[in-house]
C-alpha cells in the first residue's frame, strides 16, 4: 500500500461515510451519528489529554497546534479551546469538506489539504503541539516512521506531540487474523464481507520502535499510556513526545 492508495480510500470513506470512518462505533455506520454527539467525543479526548500532560508539568496551553489527520474535524475542533491557532491537515479532500461543513469555531481552524510524503509546507519548529489520534494507524509503515520524525522536526524545541497508535496485536480472533493474514485478503474481506466503502489497513509500530525513532530524530519519551480503548483487538498506546 502506497500513499496513493490511502488518499483514494479515505477520500471514498469521508465520501461516503466520514464520521463512521473516524470513529466505529456500532450502530454509528451509515450516517447514523449524531453530530453533537460525535464531537462531545473529541471534547472529551482532549479533556483526557489535557488532564494527563498537565499532571505531567507540561503545557495545556498553545499558540499553534496542528491536528495532523483531522479526519471530519472532530479533534481540531475540541482543541480551539486550549490554542491561539489551529492548523488542521489531511490527506483526503473528501474528509476536509465534511469537517469544514460541521467546523462550529468561526474560523478559528485553517484546513489544509496535505498530501505529501512529509510536512515541508511547514517550517522548523513551528508548532507548540502536534496531536495525531487515530491516524498513523492507517499509513504504511514507512510513512509512519517518515511523519514520527517530521512531527518532531516541526515542533518547536521543547514542544509536545501527542501521538496515539497500536503496538501490538491484541489475542483475539480478529487480533489473530490481522496478525496472520496478508492485508490483500483483509481488504477484500472488509469490502466484500464487511461492505466497507474502503479498505481501512492498520499498523502497528512497536514500543522499541517508538524508542529508537524518537531518539533519532531529536526528541524523547516523556510518558507512555494505554490509549482510550477504541478496540478490543489491538493494543494501543499513547505518548506524550518532547522535542530536545
Amino acid at each position: 500500500m502506497s500513499l496513493n492508495d490511502v488518499r483514494r480510500d479515505w477520500t471514498t470513506l469521508g465520501a461516503e461515510d466520514p464520521l463512521w470512518a473516524v470513529l466505529i462505533r456500532p450502530g454509528k455506520r451509515g450516517g447514523r451519528w449524531d453530530v453533537d454527539e460525535f464531537l462531545a467525543t473529541g471534547r472529551a479526548d482532549v479533556a483526557e489529554t489535557v488532564g494527563w500532560l498537565d499532571r505531567l508539568g507540561l503545557p495545556t496551553r498553545w499558540d499553534r497546534v496542528l491536528d495532523f489527520g483531522c479526519g471530519a474535524g472532530r479533534l481540531s475542533q475540541a482543541l480551539t479551546a486550549h490554542a491561539g491557532q489551529v492548523v488542521a491537515v489531511d490527506i483526503a479532500p473528501s474528509m476536509l469538506e465534511a469537517a469544514r461543513r460541521l467546523d462550529r469555531t468561526d474560523g478559528q481552524i485553517e484546513f489544509v489539504l496535505n498530501d505529501a510524503p512529509d510536512l515541508s509546507r511547514f517550517p522548523d519548529g513551528h508548532f507548540d503541539l502536534v496531536y495525531s489520534a487515530l491516524v498513523l494507524q492507517h499509513l504504511p509503515r514507512p510513512a509512519v516512521d517518515r511523519y514520527l520524525a517530521e512531527f518532531l522536526r516541526v515542533l518547536r524545541p521543547g514542544g509536545v506531540a501527542v501521538v496515539g497508535l497500536p503496538t501490538e496485536v491484541a489475542p483475539t480472533v480478529k487480533g489473530l487474523i490481522w496478525r496472520f493474514a496478508p492485508f490483500r485478503l483483509i481488504s477484500w474481506a472488509q469490502r466484500r464481507i464487511l461492505n466497507y466503502p474502503a479498505a481501512m489497513r492498520m499498523t502497528p509500530v512497536p514500543h522499541a520502535d517508538m524508542e529508537r525513532l524518537v531518539a533519532t530524530h531529536g526528541g524523547e519519551i516523556v510518558d507512555r499510556q494505554a490509549d482510550l480503548p477504541y478496540t478490543p483487538d489491538w493494543r494501543c498506546s499513547r505518548y506524550a513526545l518532547r522535542r530536545r
